[in-house]
């Protein structure tokens, strides 16, 4: 009876070491099987981040509260701005003070006998130093621009060489001016130098307020005119621009420069030397989306700085 019980006692301890060490291997398979997934959900989880390919041949992108370089792809690399000169035409008429309510008229000289180029602006069209600055920056005018120039006191030269002691005064050590249309190739600066003459203009409220206007008609005797932005991104939604300019000559190639608010913070881009009508629009949306894109948290709080010579 003594060895029947202890039999059993014995079994009944058997089964429960067994099942004891059964469920010991159960939890820890389980739980090497969740830390797994849980491993394997971070891996697929990770997206990488966000490659940014520009096709400007130069371009910079600079936080203008902080000086911060975002982006920068050749930056120093001198070249021809084309129109994007008219910003410093500007700012000297501006700096001159002269009566933006005077009547200019347009005069031979004013045509563009270099390249050219087109314009509305016939021979013996008046309109006023306004207008005239107005389309000079909005639809990118030749004319208007020159005729800015040349009614400068002093005249022509004189308005130039102020241009250049208006860049000097700036520290623009790798810009010069020829003239004030940009339609010389001896205009001429940098991504860097530019993104620092974006942000001077910027406080024109004139400028900012002509280079970001969609539309304007000007009335010419018997002749009304209308003329759109240059900058087919002023009338996208999706952008808030503070400054807009365009340029393009043959040795230029398709130049852009704007301030603009972008993940929530004011920046200056320069693009230079894009090739092809719609590039330069296609870099800009593209440093949009990078800049906004999820990584931009991470930027942002890593102050990271992208140095491109094609792709990050």
């Amino acid at each position: 009876m003594t060895h029947r019980f202890g039999t059993a006692i014995a079994v009944i301890l058997l089964i429960l070491v067994m099942l004891s060490v059964q469920g010991t291997v159960g939890i820890s398979e389980a739980s090497k099987s969740l830390a797994s997934r849980r491993s394997y959900s971070r891996i697929q989880g990770k997206r990488a981040p966000q490659k940014l390919v520009l096709r400007s041949a130069s371009a910079l992108v600079a936080d203008q509260r902080t000086g911060e370089c975002l982006v920068q792809k050749q930056a120093e690399t001198v070249l021809p701005i084309a129109s994007i000169t008219k910003l410093m035409t500007a700012m000297v008429v501006l700096d001159a003070k002269m009566n933006i309510g005077e009547l200019l008229t347009i005069v031979p000289e004013d045509v563009d006998t270099l390249r050219h180029s087109r314009s509305r602006l016939r021979v013996n069209t008046s309109l006023t130093r306004g207008d005239a600055l107005l389309l000079a920056l909005m639809a990118s005018e030749n004319r208007a621009a020159h005729a800015l120039g040349r009614t400068y006191p002093g005249g022509l030269e004189t308005f130039i060489a102020a241009m250049n002691t208006k860049a000097q005064s700036l520290g623009l050590a790798e810009t010069r001016f020829d003239d004030p249309t940009g339609i010389s190739s001896g205009n001429v600066s940098s991504a860097r130098d530019l993104a620092r003459m974006v942000d001077a203009a910027y406080r024109y409220r004139l400028i900012r307020e002509f280079t970001t206007r969609k539309k304007a008609t000007i009335h010419s005797g018997h002749r009304t005119l209308e003329f759109c932005n240059s900058n087919r991104l002023i009338r996208s939604p999706r952008w808030h621009i503070g400054l807009s300019k365009t340029g393009f000559i043959d040795e230029a190639g398709r130049c852009l420069v704007m301030q603009a608010h972008v993940a929530n913070r004011p920046v200056l881009i320069v693009l230079l030397d894009s090739q092809g009508k719609l590039t330069r629009y296609g870099d800009a949306n593209r440093i949009k989306q990078w800049m906004e894109g999820p990584y931009a948290e991470r930027r942002k709080h890593r102050g990271f700085r992208a140095s491109l010579s094609g792709t990050i």
